[in-house]
């Protein structure tokens, strides 16, 4: 036998089992700087983007504009050479020979073909030594022009073009409709020998006015591609900044954060304390806190690793985020501890946010390897500002110590600071028997509530059986006290999450003979020492320590046992969940004839279905709260 059995139903000696799971508070946001390099370099971006769009402007230009004249003197001058080819002979160039007025005449007419509106404004021939053989413009003919230095390069045999004013244009007397003229001289040319120019002035107005579109459609496409480049580079720096600035938040919030839970960790959490009342003093605005501290959760890591341990902290985290208010910070405040900051808006709501924790932590277990499933329950101190201290490290302190009592009686339990005990325990007049059941309450606070509940069972079903007054207050004290021999079970046995050795199994069956022991002493109670040492006796003489069987337990512990094992089926444990009350009466029925008194589980079960006010598992007295099972359907 090394484990704790598992038969139809289970008493509390009996069965430990095993389980399965199936903000800133008060505070502003901190807006992040400006992302000043940000600026500086998108502003210097802009003004290298409009200087290169400027430069590449005037550049492409001046190609533009000396690609252009290049054109038009190439084609002015295949057309002169056409023209001079089909009308000058070679010898009305040279000096030797002057012209006709009927021959300039006839030289004239046909030059007068050459000027177009808006392009070619006049043309003229001249002779090597500058005379003017024929021109569009007349009366010039056998006139002679002062050579320059442009003129004396043509006759080099070099092309010439400039454009300029028409005052400046070269052309003597001669005036021109347009404002800016291309002046050309191109070299007539007969074989290698250069034997004069002509000369040809355009509307420069025109040329102009293409270079001057080139230049503002060339401005414009730079202009554009920097304006969708410096776009493009402005979504990625702000993408780049709100990266960084995102990864700095978050490696902040970091410092603030518990790594496992990704709650508030100590440090954060107590500088909310402290900020929350530092606003609350001027106005004394009351805060509240609630330290929340996973029961047995030391024996867990023990019995099944680290990783047990962290699974029941991220289970109450996750409960903790579904079922508080959105006004309530919380966070992990120390290895299997939780705090819950309320600020004045939700301090009057702090104790049923609790309350719904401790209910929603009823649906959730734990199993690990082949155990059974082990509920997850929690121990609860409550302080608030200023009724219980005045500082964050004084308020701390006393939901701290709260907490240790609620802890100290077993857990499961809520305690609130400055809440006075039972009169009971506070008297100093109560009798030796309060005095016992308060020694179980300071041992474990199951095994007191547990010895309260077997109390009303076994007085209920004494109740059903017409006992007399006095052996109905027998058998009360006899369930308070059945259990005392717990007192000398060592907590790692009483409270272990887990299945117990053979060895330590056996350390459990002695309690009942120690509780008897414990009680032989005091007067008129061998009644009671009966129902403590034999209430783990079974009816067909298979229980311990005696082996008594039948008729030869004794009636009281037979009451007791009936009412243990419905009571330890009903409470959740270290090491098991609670059964729904529908299912232990049914594991009663299926125990009675073998385990149990099949008379006194009838009269129990039939009690619980037509009573009209039966004795249910759950209760809520003083400080601590107990959830209620779920009810007979």
């Amino acid at each position: 036998m090394g484990s704790r059995p598992s038969p139809c139903l289970e008493s509390d000696a009996l069965t430990p089992l095993r389980v399965e799971v199936p903000r800133q508070l008060f505070g502003t946001r901190v807006r992040a700087p400006r992302p000043v390099l940000l600026i500086l370099v998108y502003g210097a971006f802009l003004a290298v983007v409009g200087a290169a769009a400027t430069a590449q402007s005037i550049l492409v230009g001046a190609h533009f504009n000396s690609a252009t004249l290049t054109g038009l003197v190439g084609s002015d001058a295949a057309t002169v050479r056409a023209f001079v080819n089909a009308y000058v002979p070679p010898a009305d160039l040279t000096s030797a020979r002057s012209l006709t007025d009927a021959e300039v005449g006839r030289l004239e007419a046909q030059l007068a073909t050459l000027p177009r509106a808006g392009e070619i404004l006049r043309v003229e021939i001249r002779r090597a030594d500058g005379t003017i053989v024929a021109s569009t413009e007349p009366g010039l003919s056998g006139r002679a022009v002062l050579q320059n230095a442009e003129t004396r390069a043509a006759l080099t045999g070099q092309a010439q073009a400039a454009i300029g004013a028409a005052a400046d244009a070269g052309a003597g007397s001669a005036t021109f409709a347009s404002p800016t003229v291309l002046r050309e001289l191109l070299p007539l040319k007969v074989g290698d020998d250069v034997l004069g120019v002509v000369g040809v002035w355009r509307d420069a107005v025109p040329i102009l006015a293409r270079l001057e579109d080139m230049r503002r459609a060339i401005l414009l496409v730079t202009v554009s591609a920097g304006i969708v480049a410096a776009a493009l580079l402005f979504l990625v720096f702000r993408s780049a900044q709100a990266r960084l600035t995102r990864q700095t938040e978050a490696l902040l919030d970091s410092t603030r954060r518990d790594p496992l839970t990704d709650t508030l960790n100590h440090g954060a959490l107590v500088g909310l304390v402290a900020q929350a009342i530092e606003r609350g003093r001027a106005d004394v605005r009351p805060i509240g806190i609630a330290l929340i501290d996973i029961d047995n959760f030391r024996l867990l890591n023990d019995n099944h690793g680290h990783a047990a341990g962290d699974e029941a902290l991220l289970a109450v985290a996750s409960t903790l985020r579904t079922h508080i208010d959105a006004a309530i910070e919380f966070g992990r405040y120390g290895p299997d501890e939780f705090l819950l900051i309320a600020p004045p808006v939700a301090v009057a709501q702090l104790e049923r946010v609790i309350e719904r924790l401790r209910g929603a932590l009823l649906d959730l277990s734990l199993r690990f390897d082949e155990t059974e499933r082990l509920p997850i329950t929690v121990s609860v101190g409550i302080a608030t500002y200023p009724d219980h201290a005045s500082s964050a490290t004084g308020l701390l302190a006393s939901a701290a110590g709260v907490l240790e009592e609620a802890k100290a009686s077993g857990g499961d339990t809520v305690r609130f600071a400055g809440t006075e005990q039972d009169d009971a325990t506070a008297s100093p007049s109560f009798d030796v028997l309060q005095g016992l059941v308060t020694a179980i309450d300071t041992k474990d606070r199951y095994t007191k509530r547990h010895s309260e509940d077997v109390a009303r069972y076994a007085t209920f079903i004494g109740r059903r059986l017409g006992l007399a007054p006095e052996e109905l207050h027998t058998i009360e004290v006899a369930g308070r006290l059945h259990d005392i021999g717990k007192i000398g079970i060592p907590d790692v046995i009483l409270r272990k999450p887990g299945s117990l050795t053979e060895a330590e199994y056996a350390i459990v069956q002695q309690h009942v003979a120690l509780g008897d022991m414990i009680v032989r002493d005091l007067p008129d109670i061998e009644a009671v020492r009966a129902g403590i040492r034999h209430h783990h006796e079974r009816w067909d003489g298979k229980g311990y320590l005696d082996r008594l069987e039948g008729e030869r337990i004794p009636r009281i512990a037979r009451i007791l046992a009936v009412a243990d094992a419905f009571s330890a089926m009903t409470t959740t444990r270290p090491y098991r969940k609670a059964l729904d009350v529908r299912e232990a009466l049914g594991r009663l029925g299926d125990a009675a004839g073998t385990q149990l008194d099949e008379a006194l589980v009838a009269a129990f079960v039939d009690g619980i279905e037509h009573d009209v006010n039966p004795p249910l598992p759950g209760e809520v007295t003083g400080a601590t709260v107990i959830a209620h099972p779920r009810r007979v359907a």
